[in-house]
């Protein structure tokens, strides 16, 4: 299928673009997930969540787009259709409403998390619940720039809120950021960045293939269902494929770590957030990685 990743015209599934693999059969065996994801940097879980969950969920977060008028009049909710030239909805109300939570704080993310550590799981409080309309995605990134001061234990799990194919916007990993040689000055400068304290913007790139054409690593994406389930660690490069639909992508990231750590202030109960990021005008990261010695792209 033709898709967009970034702003390039790709098809998928390519040797550019692959697949990401399950550990469904790993579920079983701590240690083997372990090993999976120090190899991948990921873990792919189909049907973690309970699919009806989900669809709840999203009928909630949809009913409040519609009262916000940001969806299609006459179009069915459900489809989240957004009007052309539509505009997003501020999403961070609704994160926290008993039936969008009863996703985002699963018992069943808990519990693996918890056999995961070894130890109770702490969440963020924080939901970063989005809907990404037309031709709009994610540049790649490490989410350490962003929630890098707490347990480095630090997890994020992104949850899809729908079935949602390739074009419609997904997440996608690029496979040995996180252990690949050919990244260790990424690691060592951009990855230890923090953009309220350095006041660097956060995206590596907004053009993903320039990551692996630069600097190695295979870029893996999928279509994602509801119940699934992605997570990876804070030095792992991801990026979204552009959505090419019609129709608003929602999904959430959150985060978990083992409770016995410190936590970001800025993401657990009455933490304030980014401080100057969103807030101020940032320095470019053309800017850092010259700085940095790493290629302009």
């Amino acid at each position: 299928m033709n898709v967009r990743f970034g702003y390039r015209d790709m098809v998928y599934p390519s040797g550019a673009l692959g697949t990401l693999r399950d550990s469904n059969d790993l579920l079983a065996d701590m240690s083997a997930l372990h090993a999976r994801m120090a190899e991948d940097g990921y873990l792919l879980l189909r049907g973690l969540i309970e699919r009806e969950k989900v669809r709840q969920a999203r009928e909630t977060i949809l009913n409040y787009m519609h009262q916000q008028n940001v969806l299609t009049p006459n179009a069915p909710i459900f489809e989240g259709v957004m009007p052309k030239g539509g505009r997003g909805a501020k999403m961070r109300r609704i994160a926290h409403h008993p039936d969008v939570l009863d996703v985002l704080e699963a018992t069943a993310l808990f519990g693996f998390f918890a056999a995961y550590f070894g130890e109770p799981a702490l969440t963020f409080q924080y939901k970063w619940l989005r809907a990404v309309g037309n031709e709009q995605y994610t540049g790649a990134h490490y989410d350490f720039v962003y929630m890098g001061q707490g347990s480095p234990k630090l997890h994020t799990v992104w949850i899809p809120l729908g079935d949602i194919a390739v074009e419609q916007g997904v997440l996608a990993i690029c496979r040995g950021s996180h252990t690949l040689s050919s990244f260790a000055r990424i690691r060592d400068t951009y990855g230890r960045m923090d953009v309220d304290r350095d006041g660097i913007d956060g995206w590596f790139t907004r053009d993903p293939m320039e990551i692996v054409e630069t600097f190695g690593g295979h870029w893996l994406t999928d279509a994602f269902f509801m119940g699934d389930v992605i997570l990876f660690g804070m030095h792992t490069m991801h990026a979204s494929t552009t959505n090419l639909t019609d129709r608003f992508r929602l999904s959430c990231d959150v985060r978990f770590q083992p409770a016995s750590e410190p936590a970001d202030r800025r993401w657990v109960a009455g933490g304030p957030g980014h401080t100057v990021h969103g807030h101020k005008e940032l320095a470019s990261m053309e800017e850092a990685r010259a700085k940095w010695g790493l290629p302009v792209h």
